[in-house]
């Protein structure tokens, strides 16, 4: 991955700013590092039981922002604040799965995401492929082995080490192929594979830890592949002519010869069906409309996830960065509009804050709002989405950055009004690594400015990265460093005070490269 810290070295002169600017600073300041940990304590502490879409907690946290923006005196545009929208089969998951017409049985011979109900999946004998590991990367790749299109695909979990070290890179343990299911999902699609199962060792149950599994995949909101976890009996038990007895035997000969193995199961077939049951849950986007002076009815969004991943099996997933973080901020950056207004100097384009749930299973919120928009999408400016900015990774120390994505997809107004206004006010380093259309991690996907950029309207998706926490129960208030979230958060309202006040609005003169990647 290529990384971009680009520093700003002048003010472009096609960045207008509005006649009202200079108050942004004053009203930014009404954005503290203590404000913003009550926020966070309260979201991420046991009365919201880790805020699961749906659910008792979520509900909770849903009125805990509605009553703070009546608090301040914004009016409601929609009932009690609320934008209610359904969640289809939260109940539970219902699926069916047959190898060679021998029906597996759940929880033990397959485990599988069942977002899927458009009837069953087949692939007849002839149509499987067996391809290593699944990955394909510059310097090892199974899909040079052999046609995988229109193909179901068994893959291994993991990839392949040698004395203990990766073969894809050799101077980590593991990389983003073990640890993130998506990227094998997302190549498999990309080579036009019909469906995908992974072989893995060990209780399969397991895989549906939210570290790894359940989380992961309900971060995307795309038409997936059917696909599913195999335990490793199943796979073993047919591998019939293949000319290996085992997954050890396939891994020995991946790692002694260094190079990728693949091969037809011929005497294969496959029949699924992967789909959803129960009645519906609802979950709830809570609005925050600022009306705006001259140009009302242009509209800035700004959003941020309140849900998390609720209560399992006993413990409590408090999501203090993933998302109270960024929800915090939003809530600081709303109070801060309307002192503004309050004195006189409020926004000419109007602001939409927006906390929005069903985040973590699957950009629920943010896709409902944009298919059911209270306000045009064309009168829509941009959105500025908020996801994870509480925490420091390993890759900067003094935490005085912030990761950008999307700035430059669909706007070069944008980008540069970014860089304008961090060089005079934010003072950070802005960080594009995952910018990068060759990211692994689709970072650029997985938070909901995409359902915002799909609609050709322009974004900034700001981030500090992942950590050890992560969709763990452990990511909890303690661990957040808000004084670094207080300069995040600042450098996002005076984005934001840009974008409503400046006189012309921002062109979207750009098309979206990513498109192809869904």
């Amino acid at each position: 991955m290529k990384k971009y810290i680009v520093p700003v070295l002048f003010i472009c002169q096609s960045v207008a700013y509005a006649q009202n600017t200079d108050h942004s600073t004053e009203y930014a300041g009404t954005i503290t590092a203590a404000e913003l940990k009550e926020h966070v304590m309260y979201l991420a502490g046991p009365e919201c039981e880790g805020r699961e879409t749906g659910e008792k907690g979520q509900k909770v946290a849903a009125k805990y922002l509605a009553g703070f923006f009546e608090d301040l005196g914004i009016p409601p545009v929609t009932e009690n604040y609320f934008q209610v929208f359904p969640l289809e089969g939260e109940a539970g998951c219902s699926s069916w799965v047959s190898i060679n017409d021998v029906m597996l049985t759940a929880d033990k011979d397959y485990v599988a995401y069942c977002g899927f109900s458009d009837g069953v999946s087949r692939a007849p004998a002839g149509s499987v492929y067996f391809a290593g590991y699944g990955i394909d990367s510059e310097r090892y790749s199974d899909y040079k082995s052999g046609e995988v299109k229109g193909k179901w695909l068994i893959v291994l979990d993991g990839e392949p080490t040698v004395n203990g070290k990766s073969l894809i890179n050799p101077s980590s343990v593991s990389t983003n192929w073990t640890t993130a299911v998506q990227q094998k999902i997302v190549t498999a699609m990309r080579h036009g594979a019909g469906g995908l199962m992974i072989v893995t060792d060990g209780d399969i149950t397991k895989k549906y830890d939210t570290d790894h599994f359940t989380a992961l995949e309900s971060k995307f909101n795309w038409t997936h592949i059917p696909y599913m976890y195999i335990s490793r009996e199943v796979f073993e038990k047919h591998l019939g002519q293949s000319g290996y007895t085992s997954v050890d035997d396939i891994r020995k000969e991946i790692e002694t010869k260094r190079k990728p193995v693949g091969f037809p199961l011929n005497s294969w077939s496959v029949q699924s069906q992967l789909g959803i049951k129960g009645e519906p849950k609802t979950g709830e986007n809570v609005l925050a409309y600022i009306e705006g002076s001259d140009l009302k009815n242009e509209i800035v969004v700004i959003t941020a996830h309140y849900d998390h991943l609720g209560v399992h099996d006993g413990e409590t997933y408090y999501g203090a960065d993933d998302d109270g973080s960024g929800t915090a901020t939003i809530m600081e950056i709303a109070e801060a509009f309307m002192e503004a207004k309050k004195n006189g100097h409020g926004p000419r384009r109007s602001i939409l804050v927006m906390p929005v749930s069903g985040e973590e299973k699957g950009l629920l919120g943010s896709e409902y709002y944009s298919e059911h928009p209270v306000f045009p999408l064309k009168q829509t400016v941009a959105d500025l989405n908020i996801d994870m900015i509480g925490r420091i990774d390993d890759k900067h120390k003094d935490g005085n950055y912030v990761y950008l994505i999307g700035s430059d997809k669909l706007s070069t107004d944008l980008h540069k009004i970014s860089e304008v206004v961090n060089s005079k006010y934010g003072k950070l380093t802005l960080d594009y690594t995952y910018n990068d259309p060759d990211d692994p991690n689709m970072f650029y996907y997985r938070s909901d400015h995409y359902n915002f950029a799909k609609h050709n309207i322009p974004v900034i998706f700001y981030f500090t990265g992942v950590h050890e926490d992560y969709h763990k129960p452990t990511d909890t208030p303690d661990k957040l460093d808000y004084n670094k979230t207080e300069k995040i958060a600042r450098l996002v309202f005076h984005t934001a005070w840009e974008l409503a006040n400046r006189n012309e609005r921002i062109k979207v003169d750009k098309e979206n490269t990513f498109k192809s990647w869904r």
